[in-house]
């Protein structure tokens, strides 16, 4: 069986890393990016099976690579939970606007968080 691969764009380092380790326990390949012009390049080059996306990020921010992804019909298909600190209604109402499929926040329970993640891989 090969494994579900995740892209994780995440810019803050400590987060990124953890994330990551907690992913590649449950048997998932995690490609990272840390901005989000690097991480719509490596959704275009590496086709993951799901995008976990922060917000807040540096060159182009989650909201722009959601919708980007989500107007691009060869790419429109992979399921995007954005990962955010931003816990704002009206912020998790405009993820869904951008095309995202689950909205998780910061801090987060992990066994929940995984459970998600499962689930968005599982549709």
């Amino acid at each position: 069986m090969n494994k579900k691969k995740i892209l994780f764009i995440e810019d803050e380092k400590d987060m990124l890393e953890m994330v990551r380790f907690r992913l590649e326990q449950e048997g998932y390949e995690v490609i990272c990016a840390s901005d989000g012009h690097d991480g719509l390049e490596k959704a275009h080059k590496e086709n993951p099976d799901m995008v976990l996306l922060d917000l807040m990020l540096p060159k182009m921010d989650g909201y722009e690579v959601c919708r980007r992804l989500k107007s691009d019909e060869q790419y429109k298909k992979i399921p995007i939970a954005i990962f955010t600190a931003r816990a704002a209604e009206k912020e998790e109402k405009l993820g869904y606007e951008c095309g995202a499929d689950e909205y998780i926040t910061k801090p987060f329970e992990p066994e929940n968080f995984i459970n998600r993640i499962k689930k968005l891989l599982a549709q």
